[in-house]
């Protein structure tokens, strides 16, 4: 996908109004740029999620007692199970239901078939885990293999659990730290705004572009004053691709001023959200449109028209595994700013300040 380069289209016309619509590019498409949500920011980030990683309390001691593996269930606390090692929370929309408790004891759980813990079958290999229950199998975290060996004359125990993978002891969120949530992107078929002028070159007002059946953004096809969308139209598609299920919401934003130098003066021509719930992990899903809109702010969009503007992207939201997807501070989390191309690009998309405009764009976080 683009990946935070798009074009913005213009087109003009003449009733008493003149409309025209706008390019974008000009952005920064390396690593590491303003378009990653799971990059760690100077000012913040995706919010960091409960726990984290490392490994259990250990497995359990050689008593010197031989042990059946059948203790008495009625004798232990079931809490015990969760007391230092707790299960996956769960945020997903149906509440999700509570989790087994495993067979065994506290010490000895057979969920994860800890090394030293009695087993049946010698010789028998399983699956063990010598980490945290909320980072198994998540990220780069996966489960090694046990088998079961003689422990002389006190029976048979679990071995050395072989091959696993634990959380990075340095990362604190994504992959690296066995997290559900990681990284997701952002694609958008059209991000072209539309100015109204009248016939003396002042800007009346701004309003969405609407896709034509060609695929290309057009401006109102009677433009008006004040201005107004395309009737029944929305201003654009657009989907999301995300490597943990969850609920989020996305919104693009229109100032005027420089995607480099981005200020909290730039002033908002407009912001425009769509939001739902993302069911499947890693498959690219419709979100709803981002919906029509026209600028409240006429002076802003002069702002925008003479001096240039860039579109800012962002993110908030929380996966089902109870990733906060914000800027660590429970507020949205800016993942990408682009720069708007010239208007005079309009007229002449082979100048070389007008390389890399386009009308779609998008961005990875």
């Amino acid at each position: 996908m683009d990946n935070g380069c798009p074009l913005r289209c213009a087109s003009r016309c003449t009733v008493p109004l003149v409309v025209l619509a706008w390019l974008l590019g000009g952005c920064n498409c390396g690593p590491g740029s303003a378009g990653t949500w799971g990059t760690p920011k100077p000012d913040g980030g995706i919010g960091p999620a409960d726990g984290g990683g490392g490994s259990d309390a250990g497995g359990a001691e050689d008593s010197g007692t031989p042990d059946s593996g059948k203790p008495d269930a009625s004798a232990i606390d079931p809490n015990a199970f969760w007391a230092n090692d707790p299960p996956p929370k769960w945020c997903g929309p149906d509440g999700g239901t509570a989790p087994a408790l495993p067979g065994g004891t506290p010490e000895c759980p057979d969920d994860k078939n800890r090394q030293g813990c009695p087993c049946a079958e010698l010789g028998k290999q399983a699956a063990c885990w010598p980490g945290l229950r909320a980072n198994r199998n998540l990220g780069i975290c996966h489960d090694g293999v046990t088998t079961c060996v003689s422990n002389g004359e006190f029976g048979q125990v679990w071995g050395a659990c072989q091959g696993y993978q634990l959380p990075d002891p340095n990362a604190t969120k994504g992959k690296a730290a066995c997290k559900c949530f990681s990284s997701g992107q952002w694609a958008l078929a059209n991000l072209s705004p539309c100015f109204i002028f009248d016939s003396t070159g002042k800007v009346l007002g701004s309003v969405s572009t609407w896709i034509d059946s060609s695929g290309k953004a057009q401006c109102p096809t009677n433009p008006t004053n004040p201005p107004q969308p395309q009737p029944g139209t929305t201003f654009t598609t657009n989907t999301l691709q995300v490597d943990c299920a969850g609920h989020f919401k996305l919104c693009y934003e229109l100032k005027a001023g420089k995607a480099a130098t981005p200020s909290p003066t730039d002033c908002s021509l407009v912001k425009v959200c769509t939001e739902a719930d993302y069911p499947v992990a890693d498959q690219v899903f419709k979100m709803p449109d981002l919906p029509s809109w026209t600028s409240p702010n006429p002076q802003c969009a002069a702002t925008f028209a003479s001096t240039g503007g860039y579109g800012e992207m962002s993110v908030i939201g929380l996966s089902v595994r109870c990733d906060a997807v914000d800027d660590g501070s429970g507020n949205p989390y800016v993942f990408n700013r682009v720069q708007y191309c010239p208007l005079s690009c309009n007229q002449n998309p082979t100048a070389p300040e007008c390389a890399g405009c386009g009308q779609g764009g998008g961005g990875t976080f």
